[in-house]
């Protein structure tokens, strides 16, 4: 078991008064070694807070008084301070088999743990979950939390995880919903294994044995060139077309019985299925938008200036072990642009960069402005390959390979979702790339300011249509928590 480490102290904070300082290791909080932030958190809520503190090989006590709930003025180096729960599923499916070799260690780190649920977002199968970590988070009500269904089935769920506690784990599921914690659910669809009449069955399950569910996601596999699971394949337009139909067949039902729709398609799945995407009261308050869940409608609303405030974007590839805040993705963003190298002017002509999932939202909001010297830049990822379509997965190596071919003195607009602890995936870094590229947050508003345009809101379109979209030129995002 680890102890947190000072990363930073905020100036004139309860901890900055007391003389706290950067490296310190804080190894007791008013006599417990605490296992997580999640404890670390309630500790330092207390308005008087003992710490056993190390320094340079001595170890002294630091007592601080504050307000109750004052924050102690300190970031800690991790989120977890004792073994993180890695995951003993052998999903056929799971995105971290299909990475390459010789990537940075952390990445693939295959967690299953319910405290970086709580904390991320991450989704976990419950197959590790036990009586003591239910009694946890029932007593600290540690809610929201993320759970991959997959199937209600319990043997295609076995089959699906490749371990036999995949039959029995729902019952946690099963039991947090007893206790009034929210839970959100999700189905990643694999072609020819639980899509078609299984994905029906599954959502008859969750219809039957858990309704209380605050939504479910149902999301598309991701395939890599790495992929080593022959049965793997990205969907044909048909079964993407099927998988929309049955998704929105079941909302009909949930919303009649329910009262709302409960279950909800991807926006990949619309895009593949070569669908419009729904309107914005479709979605009910965007519960799901972390996972891909009515991102597109909320840029177009961020972007034309309907919408006041971003409503938040996905936190990136496993951002959690590359340098995320504690609080994880209900951290706020830092909001505006980063230069990286020297601007080009401020007038000069402007090109986004994004990937091709990005691109086939972007490029029609784009088109309405009717302007010249802004066009959207699709960058195909050739380094993960398959179907891989999203920003959030965009590499150095693609993004040196496209902007050697463009023109200098333009700007380059970069989504940082791209980007954790200020590198690619591949490790490069983006001041090492052909052109100066300015990152912005991954919404509609930042990219609107970025372009110099108005806030003034303006009637939308009732749906965002795909008739120049093709399938060959769509790719979906994986399941990569």
């Amino acid at each position: 078991m680890s102890t947190p480490r000072v990363l930073a102290v905020a100036p004139s904070s309860p901890a900055d008064r007391a003389g706290l300082q950067i490296g310190d290791e804080l190894l007791t909080l008013n006599g417990v070694s605490p296992r997580d932030v999640i404890e670390y958190q309630v500790l330092t809520d207390e308005p008087e807070v003992l710490l056993e503190v190390g320094r340079g090989g001595l170890t002294f006590d630091l007592e601080i008084e504050k307000a109750a709930g004052e924050p102690l003025g300190v970031e800690v180096d991790s989120a977890l301070f004792d073994q993180v729960r890695t995951c003993d599923n052998h999903c056929e499916f799971c995105f971290i088999y299909q990475l390459p070799p010789g990537m940075r260690k952390s990445l693939y780190l295959k967690d299953d743990d319910y405290r970086l649920s709580f904390l991320y977002g991450n989704y976990t199968t419950l197959t590790r979950f036990t009586e003591a970590d239910l009694e946890r988070v029932i007593t600290e009500n540690l809610s929201p939390i993320n759970v991959s269904i997959h199937a209600t089935d319990p043997e295609l769920r076995v089959e699906m995880l490749r371990n036999r506690r995949g039959a029995t784990s729902l019952r946690w599921l099963r039991q947090l919903l007893d206790h009034d914690i929210e839970v959100h659910g999700q189905v990643v669809v694999c072609p020819g294994i639980n899509d078609g009449a299984v994905l029906d069955e599954t959502l008859a399950g969750v219809f039957e044995q858990y309704p209380e569910l605050a939504s479910v996601c149902v999301v598309p596999l991701g395939v890599s060139r790495f992929n080593p699971e022959q049965r793997m394949r990205p969907h044909t337009l048909a079964e993407a077309q099927a998988v929309v139909d049955i998704v929105e067949d079941w909302q009909a039902t949930f919303a009649t019985v329910l009262g709302r729709r409960l279950v909800f398609a991807a926006d990949e799945y619309y895009l593949l299925a070569e669908r419009p995407f729904p309107p914005v009261e479709h979605y009910e308050d965007f519960a799901m938008h972390e996972d891909g869940i009515g991102m597109a409608r909320t840029f177009e609303r961020e972007f034309t200036g309907e919408a006041e405030e971003a409503t938040g974007v996905a936190p990136g590839f496993f951002n959690w072990v590359e340098g995320a805040p504690a609080q994880g993705y209900r951290a706020p963003r830092v909001d505006g642009s980063t230069m990286v190298q020297l601007r080009p002017r401020a007038d000069a002509p402007v090109a986004i960069l994004t990937g091709e999932l990005g691109a086939a939202v972007i490029a029609p909001l784009v088109a309405e402005l009717d302007r010249d010297d802004v066009r959207v830049i699709p960058v195909r990822n050739d380094f993960f390959g398959g179907n891989t379509g999203v920003s959030g997965l965009l590499t150095g190596a693609d993004l040196t390979r496209v902007l050697a071919d463009e023109p200098a003195g333009h700007r380059y607009l970069l989504p940082d979702v791209c980007l954790s602890n200020g590198r690619f995936l591949d490790g490069v870094s983006p001041d090492t790339l052909p052109r100066p590229v300015e990152i912005i947050p991954a919404d509609g508003i930042a990219l609107r300011r970025a372009l110099g345009l108005d806030r003034a809101p303006r009637s939308t379109p009732d749906t965002i249509t795909n008739d120049t979209i093709t399938n060959d030129t769509i790719t979906n995002e994986s399941e990569v928590r």
